[in-house]
């Protein structure tokens, strides 16, 4: 019964769990797609694309791919091995050095604004999904209420096929003259704008809830809760399906993007530098925060997935793949967008730069726009928006995981975990709560802002503060001994440098250049209000306060008669940090295993004979007794 309410699937007896109180992936191939779910996300069609868009097209691959490799991979790589050694949250793992648990309370906040404005993304997926059920796309034409005199659509409502360019050169030519003048949209830059979120005038004005855009938000939120019923053993079979099949889509996508005429110019457009935008520090500053942002580094997620593998896992093989396959997606993804830009810009006769919206809007208009291009089309619309949904889903899941565990693993008790179903269903509820204000008319708005300042440079600090808390505070040479006893090798040197100076060096360089080109957000047209700003600011200082908050509190807290005696005491590691189980505390972690709870179930041994030999050796060993080699090289 024990194993049921904690998110075992019923027959499944042939695989035992290492860790019976919280359960194991039912294999290493869960794991990673949930990874690559998680990390391949809604980022990397609408973020991404646009980032390269507002940033010089190609020059923005240059401090992306610098920023990937001393950041991003090292931090991504330091995150597993930090859950899975524990196998604790967030907010467990700072047992490690209880001073810094705010981190993991900032992670849990970082993670609770992103899950809130995440879904209402997706809960749009899921009305363009509906709508796309009909004989015509309804942002197909421009005869609809919605329109104005300034849209110029893609096909024409008579012959229902695509305008010939080449033959209406002087109608083209009439429209670079008179673009100065009128601006030129498309029909679906006009749906999504003026149909489906009816934008107000100022973020202030909320106009009315968006009713069809609420049902889709119920619906969203109901679909993750029930993903997630059972924890990780139900999410880990869902993701077969919802981290595989969106590349299908793109693909097909892909090749129909390229065959339209102007797409080589979109394409170009992405690829060819503009090296003086790498000057500006924005452009690094926005690399630095998509790499967090679409490899989820500093959300918690990272620490909860692997916190949930078997000790002996390789998450240094698990974290290569996963990046790599993240950061090649951004890119392909890239291509698609781009090359529809380009047929758009053709269309227009404007330049591509001036064909999209920014932020998820790009999502929404670009690749519409292409779907009325397809044969079929509402089949292909179909399939593209259940691709977004799937893509939204795999993130979703691992953020309201992230949270649950958080609360699970800090109460500890065994209600809680019984009960853990319930808690489940209490987050999805509040959840779906705060982002009703994202439905209204000046949802834009707000989505932005969060976006914009809630889960920006807040991720760039936190991993910032974690890579010193622990190559400084804990100790760097602990740390490797830590991965050498669970993965049987130390850390390659590369890391070892990027944890300890590169990867913190940068990050703070970067914060230093955009403190001082900072400008505040606006969208097309719209410049937001200092209050908004200002509320923008203080959702990124609520996270990072969270820090030297919790700081304060645990060196009050801790025993001492002068400041530095608490300090000490807080800073230094727990008498239970280690090895979840007792067979895997071995070493210099042996001498406290006593101080565990005897009547925990982790805390027995699956194989007492076995947990006796590996206070002699520290061989890679395997729940089974037989060597992890598979497991322990690269």
């Amino acid at each position: 019964m024990g194993l049921c309410v904690n998110g075992a699937v019923p027959g499944e007896a042939t695989k035992k769990d290492e860790n019976l109180k919280r359960g194991n992936w039912g294999n290493q191939i869960e794991f990673v797609l949930t990874s690559v779910g998680y990390a391949v996300g809604l980022g990397n069609v609408w973020r991404f694309p646009y980032l390269c868009y507002r940033n010089g097209g190609g020059a923005f691959m240059f401090p992306y791919f610098i920023m990937l490799v001393f950041c991003g991979i090292p931090l991504f790589f330091m995150e597993l091995s930090f859950g899975q050694f524990a196998s604790q949250g967030c907010l467990g793992v700072w047992k490690v050095s209880p001073v810094f648990k705010g981190i993991g309370y900032g992670m849990m906040v970082v993670s609770t604004y992103i899950g809130i404005y995440y879904n209402v993304v997706i809960c749009i997926a899921f009305y363009y999904f509906f709508l796309s059920m009909n004989r015509i796309l309804p942002w197909t034409y421009c005869n609809n209420p919605w329109n104005t005199n300034n849209c110029a659509g893609v096909l024409s409502p008579s012959s229902n096929v695509s305008v010939n360019l080449t033959t209406h050169q002087d109608l083209f030519n009439f429209t670079s003259g008179i673009n100065q003048t009128f601006k030129r949209t498309s029909p679906s830059e006009e749906y999504w704008r003026r149909h489906v979120l009816q934008v107000s005038g100022d973020i202030g004005d909320f106009g009315e809830v968006r009713l069809p855009l609420l049902g889709c938000l119920g619906l969203s939120w109901v679909v993750v809760f029930l993903c997630l019923i059972r924890g990780v053993k139900s999410s880990g079979k869902v993701v077969y399906f919802t981290a595989t099949f969106p590349y299908v889509v793109l693909t097909i996508l892909f090749i129909r993007g390229i065959t339209l005429e102007g797409a080589v110019n979109g394409i170009m457009y992405y690829l060819t530098p503009q090296w003086d935008k790498i000057l500006e520090a924005k452009v690094w500053g926005d690399a630095a925060s998509q790499i967090f942002y679409s490899l989820g580094c500093a959300w918690g997620g990272l620490i909860t997935m692997a916190s949930y593998n078997k000790f002996h896992n390789n998450c240094y093989r698990d974290s290569i793949i996963i990046s790599i396959t993240n950061c090649a997606t951004s890119v392909y993804a890239g291509f698609v967008i781009f090359s529809i830009l380009g047929f758009m810009a053709h269309h227009l006769g404007v330049n591509v730069s001036d064909v999209a919206d920014h932020g998820p809007g790009l999502a929404f208009v670009a690749y519409p726009e292409a779907l009325t291009l397809l044969p079929i089309s509402p089949l292909w619309s179909i399939l593209f928006f259940f691709m977004l949904i799937l893509l939204g889903l795999g993130t979703q899941f691992c953020l309201l995981e992230t949270l649950v565990t958080a609360i699970v693993d800090e109460i500890g008790n065994e209600w809680i975990i019984r009960w853990k179903t319930c808690v489940t269903l209490g987050v999805a509820v509040v959840g779906f709560l705060l982002g009703i204000p994202l439905t209204t008319q000046a949802g834009i708005y707000w989505l932005l802002l969060m976006d914009n300042y809630a889960a920006s440079f807040s991720l760039v600090i936190i991993s910032c503060i974690m890579c010193v808390a622990i190559m400084y505070i804990y100790g760097h040479r602990n740390y490797f001994k830590d991965i050498e006893m669970m993965l049987g090798f130390q850390p390659p040197l590369f890391f070892q440098i990027c944890w300890r100076f590169i990867s913190p060096g940068i990050i703070f360089f970067i914060l230093i250049f955009t403190v001082i080109q900072y400008r505040p957000i606006s969208y097309n047209d719209y410049v937001y209000p200092s209050w908004a700003i200002t509320i923008g600011f203080l959702m990124a200082l609520s996270s990072v306060i969270c820090i030297p908050g919790y700081a304060a509190f645990k060196i009050w807290r801790s025993e001492g008669d002068t400041f530095f005696q608490r300090l000490k005491n807080a800073v230094k590691p727990s008498k239970d940090w280690g090895p979840a189980l007792q067979e895997h505390r071995i070493g210099r972690y042996a001498s406290i295993s006593g101080a565990m709870s005897e009547d925990s179930p982790e805390a027995h041994p699956l194989n007492p004979e076995k947990s006796k030999k590996e206070d002699v050796s520290l061989t890679v060993q395997g729940s089974n007794g037989k060597a992890h080699s598979q497991d322990s090289k690269v």
